[in-house]
């Protein structure tokens, strides 16, 4: 089976400039979650695939606050796996190294990122069961 990306995720060093740029420039769909969901900026670039006439096989993604003292924060893709621990498995025996314990976002999934053998980092997200 095929892990199709599902999210990509980019770092902002200013929220409401990347914002009113993101807004301006493509005509994207913005919303700014609060401190609990560390100011992360979700960003809607299309409509679902489920409404007609809607592009299919397009992402959404959002942005997260850009942190000097945290590691490879760069723009990446967000992958989705049915079964993040054995995703994690695949990822370590194919020489990518896992970054920590999957974190559970609430009402969306579990989600871990990894860097993959060329230095990527990239993530994985097991969505929540509806």
């Amino acid at each position: 089976m095929m892990n199709p990306v599902v999210h990509f995720e980019m770092p902002y060093r200013d929220a409401e400039r990347a914002e009113r740029f993101y807004t301006s420039a493509f005509g994207w769909q913005t919303q700014l979650l609060g401190p609990e969901m560390g100011h992360y900026l979700l960003v809607t670039t299309a409509l679902t695939d489920a409404k007609p006439g809607s592009p299919a096989g397009s992402i959404n993604g959002g942005l997260f606050p850009f942190k000097p003292d945290w590691p490879a924060q760069y723009p990446s893709v967000v992958i989705g796996a049915e079964d993040i621990r054995a995703a994690m498995q695949r990822v370590t025996t194919a020489g990518g190294e896992v970054l920590g314990d999957p974190m559970e976002i609430p009402g969306i999934g579990k989600y871990v990122s990894f860097i993959d053998t060329e230095g990527n980092r990239n993530s994985m997200m097991q969505p929540a069961m509806a």
